[in-house]
C-alpha cells in the first residue's frame, strides 16, 4: 500500500510539471502574439488554456482522492494539499497568458502594445516567459535556489508593471484611451502571472526545506 500510496505521489507531481510545461508554452505564445499581433498565435493560445482547465481539474481529482482512500498525515498531506494549491495558481496562470492573448486578438489588425511602452512589454515577456521555465525546473527538482531566481525576476516585473503605470499617468503620455486601458491590463496580467509562479515557489520550498515565507504576492484574488 505504501508504494502504490508513493506512486499517486509521483503522479502527483508528474502532472503538476506537465501543466507548468504547457503554461510555458502559453505564455511564450502570448508574449509573441502581444508583440507583433498574430492572432493565430493568440487563438492557440486561447485554446490551450482549454486543456489547462481541463488537466487542472484532472489533477484535483486526483488529489481528493489521495485524500479520502489514503488519509495521509504529516508531509504526505502537505504535498497533496500543496498540490491542490499549487494546480489553482497554475491554472491562474495559464488564464493571465490567455488574457495578454486576448488583447492581441481584440486588437487586431493595430498592434496591442502602445509604441513608447513596446520594450517595456517587450522586457516583461521575456522575465514572464523565463519565470514559466524556471517554475517547470522548480516543480520537477524541488530546487530551493530556483525559488530565489523566480523571486528575483518577479521584483524586476513589478519594477517594470509600476514604469508602465508611471507613463500612462504621466503628463506627457499621448496614448488614445483605448491604448491606456491595453497597456494598463497588460501590465496587470504580465504582473499577476509572475505573483502566482512566485506564491507556488514558496509552497514547493517549504515542501523542500520546511522554512516557510509569508505569502504576500495574494493579494487579490485573480
Amino acid at each position: 500500500m505504501r508504494e502504490v500510496f508513493q506512486q499517486s505521489l509521483r503522479e502527483v507531481q508528474d502532472r503538476l510539471v506537465e501543466i507548468s510545461e504547457l503554461v510555458t508554452i502559453s505564455i511564450e505564445k502570448a508574449t509573441q502574439s502581444f508583440g507583433t499581433s498574430d492572432v493565430a498565435i493568440a487563438e492557440e493560445v486561447i485554446e490551450n488554456d482549454n486543456r489547462i482547465d481541463q488537466l487542472a481539474v484532472e489533477l484535483d481529482e486526483l488529489a481528493i482522492d489521495i485524500l479520502a482512500r489514503q488519509q495521509p498525515v504529516a508531509r504526505d498531506l502537505r504535498i497533496v494539499v500543496s498540490a491542490l494549491r499549487i494546480s489553482a495558481s497554475l491554472e491562474r496562470m495559464g488564464d493571465m497568458a490567455e488574457h495578454i492573448a486576448q488583447l492581441s486578438r481584440y486588437r487586431f489588425p493595430d498592434k496591442a502594445v502602445p509604441k513608447g511602452l513596446r520594450s517595456t512589454f517587450a522586457e516583461m515577456g521575456r522575465l514572464d516567459v523565463s519565470i514559466a521555465r524556471k517554475l517547470t525546473e522548480l516543480l520537477r527538482t524541488q530546487d530551493p535556489r530556483i525559488a530565489d531566481e523566480i523571486r528575483n525576476d518577479d521584483d524586476d516585473v513589478d519594477e517594470l508593471h509600476a514604469s508602465v503605470f508611471e507613463k500612462v499617468l504621466g503628463e506627457t503620455w499621448k496614448g488614445e484611451p483605448v491604448a491606456t486601458v491595453d497597456a494598463t491590463l497588460a501590465s496587470r496580467y504580465h504582473e499577476r502571472f509572475a505573483d502566482h509562479a512566485v506564491s507556488i515557489a514558496k509552497k514547493v520550498q517549504y515542501l523542500a526545506t520546511g522554512d516557510w515565507i509569508p505569502d504576500d504576492s495574494q493579494t487579490t484574488t485573480v
